[in-house]
């Protein structure tokens, strides 16, 4: 198919990454991929620069250094700042001259984009305050606790305020990078970026769906028991009533250990339990759904779509094309 020429935009809008050592590299080249130069056959309507708060070599993740020539004054004449990733030990400060400049930039109108640990830049700027953040599904809990005024929402892929927008881990950089593609110059055009990128310019799905399969982990000795025989009884119908009867206790005290225990009610944590057997099913079996929907006990094919849909935002055959565990290994 013959692509139809697209315009050229009068003026680049200016993207500028801001670097720290020691800089993730996968967050970079994604900022770098969808914003940076593609060729004669996409007309240039970003100009893609990079810049460091102390110029010079700044050393990477990777094992090498990258020089970077610019310092914190090419904010000043961004239009939109990539802060991509921010892999410093935990509790470590963000440089009160990196906080003002980030928020010089915001002030005079930029917009503040997060990629994966970049929002914890982003938060200490105050920039989130009150605002739902995205960030790696990892440090999810670490960014709402240090930052207790960031609403953190660790399922979605990205999220995205205008004039702030935060990702999930890396890769969904490039989603949200794509989104503000598309709504900076559109559609069309954020399309031809992607299929340059051999990717598609929306992924289907939250970051959930790539978190690590939940286990129960450690719980005290008043609940290990219930979930034990729970976990051996994924396929039969449990209630609320019939768990506080094998642990001899109240439906009001079984639901209270619950919350103290596992933050979350006994159906809730049951329900994920479920969730979780059904992905391990999809990742390793040819079960049809219906099969699967009776093994993990939610009863039918639709009720398991409904709620698959619920927990991970996309769909059982949808979740299997992407993560179905090849024969062979």
């Amino acid at each position: 198919m013959t692509l139809r020429s697209l315009p050229k935009s009068p003026a680049p809008h200016r993207v500028v990454a801001l670097l720290q050592p020691p800089q993730p590299t996968f967050p970079l080249a994604c900022a770098a991929e969808v914003f940076g130069d593609h060729g004669p056959t996409i007309p240039a309507r970003y100009a893609f620069e990079v810049c460091t708060e102390h110029p010079g070599p700044v050393r990477t993740e990777a094992g090498y250094d990258l020089l970077v020539t610019a310092g914190l004054d090419a904010l000043e004449r961004a239009d939109t700042v990539v802060v991509p990733g921010w892999q410093q030990p935990a509790g470590a400060e963000v440089p009160p001259a990196v906080v003002a400049a980030v928020r010089r930039a915001h002030g005079r109108g930029a917009r503040i984009v997060g990629i994966c640990s970049g929002a914890f830049v982003l938060a200490a700027a105050g920039l989130l305050d009150g605002r739902r953040a995205a960030t790696h599904w990892a440090r999810a809990a670490e960014l709402a606790a240090r930052f207790p005024r960031v609403p953190v929402d660790p399922a979605v892929l990205y999220v995205d305020h205008g004039d702030v927008a935060t990702s999930a881990g890396a890769a969904a950089g490039v989603d949200l990078c794509l989104h503000l593609v598309s709504a900076d110059r559109g559609a069309a055009y954020a399309m031809r970026i992607a299929r340059q990128m051999v990717m598609p310019p929306h992924r289907e799905g939250c970051q959930l769906q790539y978190a690590e399969l939940p286990t129960a982990g450690p719980v005290a000795d008043s609940l290990a028991p219930l979930l034990e025989w729970l976990a051996e009884r994924l396929d039969q119908p449990v209630g609320v009533a019939e768990m506080a009867v094998r642990s001899q206790v109240s439906t009001r005290t079984l639901t209270r250990r619950f919350s103290e225990q596992l933050g979350i009610s006994p159906g809730r944590w049951l329900l994920d339990r479920r969730i979780a057997a059904t992905r391990a099913l999809l990742e390793e079996t040819d079960l049809p759904v219906e099969t699967i929907a009776r093994r993990v006990g939610l009863s039918s094919a639709v009720n398991l779509r409904r709620r698959f849909h619920e927990a991970l935002r996309t769909t059982p055959a949808a979740y299997r094309r992407a993560f179905r565990v090849d024969r062979a290994g």
